[in-house]
């Protein structure tokens, strides 16, 4: 989808340059893009067309996309009507900028539609994998396991989205950490991320346990918030790092990402770890 100047301009987050494939920088954002659409009732609106703008405007090489839809018949019946109607394919698609990769797996299915985690990739994917880690039938939760050939290294991406409780979270994490041992050589990179729904700051210890230290900015502060957009207060939105270190971490803010989900996205910088 093509974009504006003076739009780009203004969702650029302060600093952004465009990847390029010599760089021996991976630059990483997580988004939690609330299915694509804010409000409710009449005040209902559609925000993934600019939620394409948005995505297009971190130049990151992966994207880390949380409750994106792959269908919705009633959403799709509302919004058709309208300028920039309801998208014709998955929402993962239409956010991917020209020439990524797409990869999508559903966690929850619902009577109108399903969603999912999604990642975009400017490099070549391997084999999708996706893990089940719904604590209840009330939160239908899951992982999405893509291995990613980065500047000839295999490096693995996890999309995480856990739930809503912290005893269910714990568990959550147990089940993602087994799928790791399980599923990814140790010596892989690996990068995790997604929307942690920590409220309370209290994962942090059981990731490092398992080899998986939290992005975190030079000077060592790692809890930029992403959430409420409009008055960020709590970082729920994580990135999780094995083999890399990150060199720079950053929340785009301002009016555009205020209004286009309830969560900010998270940018990272990372590189690998020094020998």
């Amino acid at each position: 989808m093509s974009s504006s100047p003076a739009l780009n301009a203004s969702l650029s987050p302060s600093g952004a340059t465009p990847a390029q494939d010599a760089s021996p920088h991976l630059r990483v954002a997580t988004y939690n893009i609330h299915k694509g659409v804010r409000g409710v009732g009449p005040q209902k609106r559609l925000e993934i067309h600019n939620l394409s703008l948005g995505v297009e405007a971190l130049k990151a090489d992966l994207v880390f996309l949380q409750e994106v839809r792959q269908f919705h018949h009633r959403e799709a019946q509302q919004f058709q009507r309208t300028f920039f109607g309801w998208p014709e394919q998955g929402q993962a698609e239409f956010l991917a900028p020209d020439g990524y990769e797409v990869a999508y797996r559903t966690n929850a299915v619902t009577k109108h539609g399903e969603h999912g985690n999604a990642l975009l990739s400017r490099w070549p994917l391997g084999d999708v994998g996706h893990h089940d880690v719904s604590d209840h039938r009330f939160e239908q939760r899951g992982l999405l396991h893509v291995p990613v050939m980065w500047q000839g290294r295999e490096l693995h991406t996890v999309v995480a989205h856990l739930g809503l409780m912290h005893s269910g979270r714990l568990r959550q994490v147990q089940r993602l950490v087994e799928y790791v041992h399980k599923h990814v050589p140790p010596e892989a990179l690996l990068v995790v991320a997604g929307d942690f729904n920590d409220w309370g700051e209290r994962l942090d210890a059981p990731m490092r346990a398992h080899g998986l230290s939290r992005a975190s900015m030079p000077d060592g502060r790692s809890r930029l918030a992403t959430f409420p957009s409009r008055m960020p207060f709590f970082s729920l939105d994580r990135i999780y790092i094995r083999g890399l270190r990150c060199v720079n971490l950053q929340v785009p803010k301002g009016p555009a990402w205020a209004r286009m989900s309830d969560h900010l996205p998270l940018l990272a910088e990372l590189a690998l770890e020094s020998p």
